[in-house]
């Protein structure tokens, strides 16, 4: 198993670069085709006040933003060919609102999709992480805005909590698994009880890994000071681990946003990647 067609969010921003070269790296690895996809917000989302526009201020608006959306995918097109990855790019365009739902479209026709932390520096109006991950229907591989490591994908945590997320997270980060040198699976605070967990929690998932040729140890964190998020984070760091494996919103998206919960936890404060799954 493999991944074959990859997608990478292109733009204007400073992490951008590093965002590709992660693609570039996934794309020779897998010998995939590489689909570069950059959107456009729609100028003047509010509908009454395009209506007093002139027709060619609006025209030229957009494109002046097509211009822009060329020059960063000829970028892109040039690292991936230096690479020598199959490449085609991509530029569409919609409101602010709708651009998450328009990147899950593009996503659906790949078997990965890979995206960027939210900068709080440079915003990107409509393509939040969250909304990404939710709109996808496949993985998603965010790449924290700081840049990734030398590697990515070598030691790797899998944080693994029995959901229906989880395990759709692990299945769709076997191609990297199998490359992997190192994975652990992670539960934070399980109790063999818990619907899901089994006599002896991660034993299972383990046993499934090891099916598919990744050689896996397991992990309980138990804790009390931090929560679940927190505690993947600061596992993550202690291990020098270059990739984080996990479900995305396991809880509904309300209650995260809400009272907090692990993925907006890990959405807000990743430094290393994180391949997530819904």
């Amino acid at each position: 198993m493999s991944y074959k067609s990859i997608l990478v969010q292109v733009d204007h921003t400073k992490a951008c670069p590093a965002r590709i070269d992660a693609a570039i790296d996934l794309a020779l690895r897998h010998e995939a085709h590489l689909t570069g996809l950059c959107l456009i917000v729609e100028p003047t989302g509010v509908g009454f006040v395009r209506g007093y526009l002139p027709p060619e201020i609006l025209e030229a608006a957009i494109k002046e933003a097509e211009a822009a959306a060329r020059e960063v995918l000829a970028r892109f097109s040039a690292a991936a060919e230096r690479n020598q990855v199959p490449c085609d790019t991509r530029i569409d365009r919609g409101f602010d609102v709708a651009l998450a739902e328009i990147f899950g479209l593009h996503a659906r026709y790949a078997d990965l999709a890979v995206a960027g932390q939210e900068d709080p520096d440079e915003p990107l109006p409509g393509q939040q992480p969250g909304p990404l991950v939710l709109s996808c229907g496949r993985p998603v591989l965010l790449i924290p805005y700081i840049g990734a490591g030398k590697t990515l994908g070598q030691r790797v945590v899998v944080a693994w909590d029995a959901s229906r997320a989880a395990a759709r997270a692990v299945r769709d980060a076997l191609p990297i698994l199998q490359q992997a040198s190192s994975v652990r699976v992670v539960s934070v605070n399980p109790r063999p009880a818990d619907f899901g967990h089994g006599d002896v929690p991660g034993a299972d998932i383990a046993l499934y890994l090891a099916r598919h040729g990744v050689k896996v140890d397991v992990q309980h964190i138990e804790t009390r000071d931090l929560d679940v998020g927190n505690a993947l984070l600061s596992h993550v760091a202690g291990e020098a681990a270059d990739l984080l494996v996990m479900g995305g919103y396991g809880h509904s998206r309300l209650r995260e946003i809400m009272l907090g919960g692990a993925t907006r936890t890990i959405l807000h404060d990743m430094t290393v990647p994180v391949l997530m799954a819904h």
